[in-house]
């Protein structure tokens, strides 16, 4: 990476930013992070940037709640299509640390960034039949482990499949870390030795501040979330066009 203050100043703004929004709800470091390094990197440099703040947030959040057995036992399927999906998509071409079209690439990461905004500000939970958890539960992985290897994003579907649980607060958040630390390990994996871990270790100190941050802000929730997913809208639509 090249060593531009103004470029260092952007990437460290970046992750401030990315770390308060996970201190306030918990999730969208990643999302942010690859949304807005995507409109001045390319999206495989962003995502090895994002790679250790992602990793360690999310250890710490998969670390806390309640049941873990209880909770892996309910996730099993989602964890296994996880890696197998990102696999799947850098095999067929459209992982970025395989000379994947950075283009293609990027307009993805737009769209997921769009539907996932359309789907918070609709403010609904998907609910799961009686029958077929895991079969749903493993196509969910799949599909997002995809997403994963061509944007960097790992939200979509894995989250609404887990909201679908009904899992109290605490246990979601829970839920939502472990899923994000395997979908991180699978980019890390598709991504090869090419990214620049130092820079990413670095980025760890803004991260750090800007969630410690988040987690002390008192923002009204609904207020909070319906700014974060019309910015995740336009944002999209920016990398889309």
């Amino acid at each position: 990476m090249q060593h531009d203050p103004s470029l260092i100043l952007a990437i460290a703004a970046v992750f401030f930013a990315a770390g308060a929004v996970k201190g306030v709800i918990g999730l969208g470091l990643p999302t942010v992070a690859m949304g807005l390094l995507g409109l001045f990197l390319p999206p495989a440099e962003a995502a090895a940037l994002m790679i250790l703040p992602s990793l360690l947030t999310n250890f710490v959040q998969a670390a806390t709640g309640g049941d873990l057995r209880l909770l892996l036992r309910k996730m099993w399927p989602l964890l296994i299509g996880l890696p197998l999906g990102t696999a799947l998509g850098v095999w067929i071409g459209i992982g970025m640390g395989g000379g994947g079209n950075a283009r293609l690439a990027q307009m993805g990461l737009g769209l997921a960034l769009i539907l996932y905004g359309l789907f918070g500000l609709a403010e609904r939970r998907l609910t799961l039949p009686a029958r077929g958890h895991a079969a749903i539960g493993a196509a969910c992985g799949l599909v997002t482990g995809a997403l994963t290897a061509a944007t960097g994003v790992f939200v979509l579907p894995a989250v609404p499949w887990l909201q679908a649980l009904g899992l109290e607060r605490r246990a979601l958040l829970q839920g939502m870390g472990i899923s994000f630390s395997v979908s991180t390990l699978a980019l890390a994996g598709s991504l090869g030795a090419g990214g620049d871990w130092l820079a990413s270790a670095l980025a760890l100190v803004p991260t750090l501040l800007g969630m410690a941050l988040g987690q002390k802000l008192n923002l009204p929730p609904v207020l909070f979330r319906r700014l974060f997913f019309c910015a995740l809208l336009a944002l999209g639509a920016h990398l889309l066009w």
